[in-house]
C-alpha cells in the first residue's frame, strides 16, 4: 500500500477553499475557487502517482477509456487513499457506461473525502440516469449546498422536483 500525507494535508486544505466556494457571489468566483479546489485535490505527494492521474485524465480527453481504466486503476491499487485517483476512475468507467463499477469508485471517492461534489455530482448523475429519481435530487441537493451557481444542478433539480416532491394541487 502506498501513503500519501501529501494527499491528506491537500484536501485538509481544501477545507478553507470549501467555505469560500459555498460563500461565493458570483459564478466567475466559484468557478475560480473550484479550480484551486481541484488543484489541491489533485496533489498526490508522489510523482509517480500524479504520472498515472495524467495519463488517466489525457486518455479520457481523447476518449480512450480502455487505457484510462488501466492507468487509473492502476493509480488506486497503488494508492487506494487518494481521492481524486478514484474520482476520475469513476470517470472513465461512467464514459464507458460501466455505471456499478462508477458507482464504487465513487463511493470510494465520498470514504475519503465527503464534500468532494464532483463525486456527489456522479452519484446524482448515474441515480438519475438509473430511474432513482429521490435519490438523484438528494444528491444534487447536496452538491449545490457546497458547489452553488451550477446551472446543470440547478436544471436537473427543477426537472427532477415534480417527481420528487410531487405536483401541488
Amino acid at each position: 500500500m502506498f501513503s500519501l500525507p501529501v494527499a491528506a494535508l491537500a484536501q485538509a486544505a481544501s477545507g478553507d477553499l470549501l467555505e469560500e466556494l459555498g460563500a461565493a457571489e458570483s459564478a466567475a468566483e466559484a468557478d475560480r475557487i473550484e479550480k484551486a479546489i481541484y488543484l489541491e485535490w489533485s496533489k498526490s505527494g508522489s510523482a509517480a502517482m500524479d504520472l498515472l492521474l495524467k495519463r488517466g485524465r489525457d486518455a479520457l480527453e481523447v476518449n480512450e477509456t480502455a487505457s484510462a481504466i488501466e492507468h487509473l486503476t492502476a493509480l488506486t491499487d497503488h494508492a487506494p487513499q487518494f481521492a481524486e485517483g478514484w474520482h476520475a476512475l469513476a470517470l472513465a468507467y461512467y464514459q464507458a457506461e460501466m455505471f456499478g463499477p462508477a458507482m464504487d469508485a465513487l463511493e470510494h471517492v465520498l470514504a475519503e473525502n465527503p464534500q468532494h461534489f464532483g463525486a456527489l455530482r456522479g452519484v446524482a448523475a448515474i441515480h438519475e440516469q438509473l430511474g432513482n429519481e429521490a435519490l438523484a435530487y438528494d444528491a444534487y441537493t447536496r452538491v449545490l449546498e457546497l458547489r452553488p451557481f451550477d446551472e446543470e444542478v440547478t436544471g436537473a433539480l427543477e426537472r427532477l422536483a415534480g417527481q420528487v416532491q410531487g405536483i401541488e394541487i
